[in-house]
């Protein structure tokens, strides 16, 4: 797939992967400055959608740590060079604790508005597989 993106599509991929590695780094500075101040998502199986300060909490030191990661792209569009949709699945081990290692996988489908030359990520949606 990643050999069949234009190159604003993978600029996207590339902000994708980028966010995830901001992750296991736990950079929250950098993560808050890629999501748009007025974010919002809904992760499968919970009752309503979150927003920007709860995509914050999910990825800060209270949150597992995310140990490895693995992205596969389904499709990546780009709307008039302006707006952006990633639609990918993941697999993922978090630190659960103590000695124990949980794996997880899933799927997201990330919306993105390019700011200032930038990707910025506005909402997302999905989450761990079997949830409803």
């Amino acid at each position: 797939m990643l050999e069949n993106l234009t190159g604003e599509q993978a600029g996207l991929w590339a902000q994708v992967v980028a966010l995830w590695d901001m992750a296991v780094r736990r950079d929250v500075i950098s993560i808050a400055n890629a999501l748009h101040p007025a974010y919002s998502g809904w992760v499968t199986g919970n009752e309503r959608p979150h927003d920007f300060q709860a995509a914050m909490a999910s990825v800060g030191p209270p949150s597992p740590p995310i140990r490895r990661y693995d992205l596969t792209p389904l499709h990546v569009a780009v709307f008039d060079g302006v707006a952006g949709v990633a639609h990918y699945t993941y697999e993922a081990e978090v630190d659960s604790g103590g000695d124990r290692i949980q794996s997880i996988a899933g799927r997201w489908t990330e919306m993105y508005l390019r700011k200032n030359g930038a990707w910025q990520m506005v909402s997302v949606s999905g989450g761990p597989d079997g949830q409803r």
